[in-house]
């Protein structure tokens, strides 16, 4: 790791900062039916995801513990740990449920029972879930590192691997794949693609051009996981831009000035961010064009929205998860969690959707 590398860590749980927004009485609201709730254990001070992979629903914890859930009632099928404090949250492909460590451990262990299958390393601490797919298992290091091991037993088939700028963001910036590329971003605001196959470059792209005076105003770095579906991908950037590109050749679509600590997600018709001051946009997906915005969540460190057909959910710094009207962003209901943090995106389920707080609770939520 070159000696002037230096992460900024952008989730900080301390209570400096501008004063959450009260959060505006609903009329007329929604009921939001919890369909399961669980307890996996807490993150501490990083941000753990849940995965669906077939009918099992895999979560961790800052402590060791790794658990698989049934998606449909939340019951625990097995209950383990990885024999190491863990630093994010699990990718599994219904074969493999992966987990890996600060100190670059990668822990893989069987789906259905979650004994251990075999261990690897990487070169830092890995923040952002593994990702699994074509006999692979991806893992992103902090240090701008992609490793890619054998699902069957852990031997790594390469690296790709690129220098990260001198200041970068301390968070779980992620991959996404599909059925030859994977996609990531990265420092300098660059969105690349990446062969399965080897570790090649495919194309390399431009979501946002540092800018400023000083270096931590020139931090841009590409957050959270690309969005990608058919022949698009889509990426956003810390004070930065979010912007589309076509997924074979990486030609820019459109792109659009916005600031973002969770990236973007889409559905048919839009696309959906929450900006670093709190407000939720809805973007017109063939041009970039804004649909709406709410603003009444300012400051609130929202998740990344999740589409949910004629709503968008998202969750804040308090444990609530905000329902919005697809069509305008008018609020539709609320419900409340645990009263800690949902940071991690939601993760869709084959009916409603789930959530991960910090204090551990895992929910199943569905509008009635």
């Amino acid at each position: 790791m070159p000696s002037s590398w230096n992460p900024v860590d952008w989730f900080s749980t301390g209570s400096t900062g501008p004063k959450p927004a009260e959060l505006p009485p609903l009329s007329s609201a929604q009921s939001v039916r919890v369909l399961w709730s669980a307890k996996v254990g807490e993150s501490g001070p990083f941000i753990f995801a849940p995965a669906l992979a077939g009918e099992g629903v895999y979560a961790a914890a800052r402590d060791g513990t790794v658990a698989r859930f049934d998606a449909a009632s939340g019951q625990a099928r097995w209950r383990v740990s990885a024999g190491s404090r863990l630093s994010a949250g699990v990718g599994s492909d219904g074969r493999l449920a992966v987990v890996a460590t600060e100190e670059g451990e990668v822990i893989a262990l069987d789906a259905e029972t979650g004994t251990a299958r075999w261990k690897a390393r990487v070169s830092s601490e890995v923040l952002a879930p593994p990702r699994l797919g074509g006999g692979l298992v991806l893992v992103r290091s902090a240090d701008s590192r992609i490793f890619a091991f054998s699902a069957e037993d852990g031997k790594r088939r390469w690296v790709y691997q690129r220098a990260a700028a001198s200041l970068i963001m301390r968070s779980p910036t992620g991959l996404t794949m599909d059925a030859s590329s994977a996609y990531a971003g990265f420092s300098g605001g660059k969105l690349v693609a990446i062969a399965l196959q080897n570790g090649g470059v495919r194309w390399e792209a431009t979501v946002a051009v540092p800018k400023g005076a000083t270096e931590l105003e020139r931090v841009a770095d590409v957050v959270g996981e690309p969005a990608t579906e058919g022949r698009e991908v889509c990426a956003a950037a810390f004070q930065g831009r979010v912007a589309c590109f076509d997924a074979q050749r990486g030609n820019p679509s459109w792109g659009r000035e916005m600031s973002t600590l969770t990236g973007a997600s889409f559905d048919a018709r839009y696309v959906y961010v929450s900006d670093d001051r709190g407000a939720v946009h809805a973007l017109d997906r063939a041009s970039g064009r804004s649909v709406w915005k709410q603003d009444r969540l300012a400051h609130r460190q929202l998740s990344l929205p999740l589409p949910l057909g004629a709503e968008v959910a998202v969750g804040d710094l308090e444990g609530y998860v905000h329902f919005l009207a697809r069509e305008s962003g008018a609020f539709v209901a609320r419900v409340a969690t645990d009263g800690s943090a949902v940071r991690a995106a939601p993760v869709r389920l084959p009916v409603g959707f789930l959530v991960q707080t910090r204090s551990g609770g895992l929910y199943a939520l569905s509008l009635q």
